[in-house]
């Protein structure tokens, strides 16, 4: 059942579901409980549902803003704590791995417990974290390490869940529009953490205010949440009130993702796109400083406040790269999806076919010129942006209500563990490899290049994956909607362990 608009929670279906027997997915006993959450079950206006929209994007634009700061003023950070490109790397591999480590547990916890309650704690931790490592003398850089670690509470956190609530609340074109809402602000807010950190470390002279602001933002976009927020019942969007769709064992559940073949090639796809963006986003703003310094037009850095200028024009082309290339990927599937029902992640493939040779011609121009390797990175960052809101539709329409959590979280643990947890200090401790004899400004800046070439032949990689899930993915959603809507025993019989 598919409806265009808001939902509604279970008022109007109670007394159906008291007579009615209970759907569970690929279970074997009946006898197997799980906690129950604590859903609404009052009526969710429409008015309501798109304010909670709105704030859940405000807060992913904090997150992301926070995420690349760091990479704003990297070349503050190096030069106060005195360290190499691998240790810097460090600091963003750090921070993916609490992430990696904490999004299973939190996605366990979302599909079974209280969903706004679980944002709340983590947020807070997020805010705290954030706050206290800007804070941090120079003689103490393992403790910027570990705070920076201890930030990625609020993100497995909130991450993991707040998709899983949009799709709750709405369904159909409507659920694909706000997805694409909820993930424009991806790029948004990573290319907004380059300009405003980059910004502020130059007006105060001090990179450590830049990592001040993003708490206090945090803080207001807490409260919005606390206030405002509901927590809506799982499947309500495919229920419509009916049915009220109980839990299986977490076991249960990550043996049902592992036999969903779409969805384990469409991870593998985004570990590679984590891979590849994780390591450009960390590393291009300082890339492109090397490369002009080794051009002659700037000189080095030696004092406090560093040229933060490719930083500033980096996010700024990654918030209008991010912005058109998330709207145009979401208007292309909406058109195609009923005419070619593999829509999703052909489109996907193509975006990162196509986006690997732009990368390619960005980082072989950077030695002659900048402004055509800007022009390179923009087409490429339009490409790979198609697939941001797409992934995140894909993922909730071939999997069933109930493990929906549970999968946000396994793709987020794989797509990180594999992907941008290791790339950035893996591009860092190749370049400081290639350059461990030759510590000229030239070979600065050639290591760099060297080691970033690793990156395009890993998004070739991750096309390749998300054609493999066009082989797949109309099936796997039958299966997942048959499943949802009770129409069939023989589908899940299927997922039965």
């Amino acid at each position: 059942m598919e409806t265009n608009g808001p939902v509604m929670s279970r008022q109007e279906g109670e007394k159906t579901h008291q007579s009615s027997a209970s759907t569970r997915y690929g279970s074997v006993a009946d006898s197997i409980s799980a906690p129950e959450p604590e859903e609404t079950t009052t009526v969710i206006s429409s008015e309501r549902a798109y304010v909670t929209v709105a704030i859940l994007c405000y807060v992913n634009l904090i997150n992301y803003m926070d995420r690349y700061t760091i990479a704003g003023v990297l070349l503050s950070i190096q030069n106060f704590f005195e360290i190499k490109d691998s240790m810097s790397g460090l600091l963003q591999t750090v921070f993916i791995c609490s992430f990696i480590v904490l999004a299973p547990i939190f996605g366990y916890l979302g599909d079974r417990y209280n969903r706004k309650l679980i944002m709340i704690g983590g947020l807070t931790v997020w805010v705290a974290m954030t706050l206290t490592s800007s804070f941090v003398t120079k003689s103490y850089f393992w403790l910027l390490v570990l705070f920076r670690a201890l930030v990625g509470t609020g993100e497995a956190s909130y991450s993991t869940i707040a998709p899983t609530i949009i799709g709750d609340l709405f369904s159909g074109t409507k659920r694909t529009i706000m997805i694409s809402a909820f993930y424009i602000f991806i790029p948004v807010g990573s290319g907004l953490g380059y300009i405003i950190g980059s910004y502020v470390a130059s007006a105060t002279g001090d990179w450590r205010w830049a990592l001040r602001l993003n708490p206090i933002l945090g803080s207001f976009g807490l409260l919005l949440l606390a206030v405002f927020c509901p927590n809506p019942s799982r499947g309500a969007s495919e229920a419509h009130g009916g049915n009220r769709m109980q839990h299986t064992s977490y076991l249960e559940d990550i043996k049902y993702l592992l036999k969903n073949k779409s969805f384990v090639w469409s991870s593998l796809g985004v570990t590679a796109m984590a891979f590849l963006t994780g390591a450009l986003a960390f590393w291009t703003p300082i890339f492109l400083d090397r490369a002009q310094i080794n051009q002659g037009i700037q000189p080095p850095c030696t004092a406090e406040p560093c040229n933060t200028t490719n930083s500033y024009v980096f996010g700024g082309l990654t918030v209008v790269t991010g912005i058109l290339g998330v709207s145009l990927g979401s208007t292309i599937s909406r058109r195609l999806r009923d005419r070619v029902p593999n829509a999703d992640p052909l489109i996907c493939a193509v975006g990162m076919l196509s986006s690997a040779p732009c990368f390619f011609a960005a980082i072989i121009l950077a030695s002659t010129s900048v402004p055509a390797t800007y022009v390179f990175i923009g087409i490429g960052e339009i490409l790979i942006s198609l697939n941001w809101s797409i992934l995140a539709d894909i993922l909730l329409y071939v999997v069933v209500p109930t493990r929906r959590a549970t999968a946000e979280a396994l793709q987020i643990m794989v797509c990180h563990l594999l992907g941008d947890a290791g790339s950035p200090y893996l591009i860092g401790t190749i370049s400081d490899a290639l350059r461990s004899q030759l510590n000229t400004h030239e070979w600065k800046f050639r290591s760099l290049e060297y080691s970033f070439l690793l990156c395009p032949f890993v998004g070739v990689l991750g096309g390749l994956f998300f054609l493999m899930t066009a082989v797949y993915i109309t099936k796997d959603r039958k299966e997942a909607e048959l499943l949802a809507t009770d129409q069939t025993a023989m589908v899940s019989e299927n997922y039965i362990i």
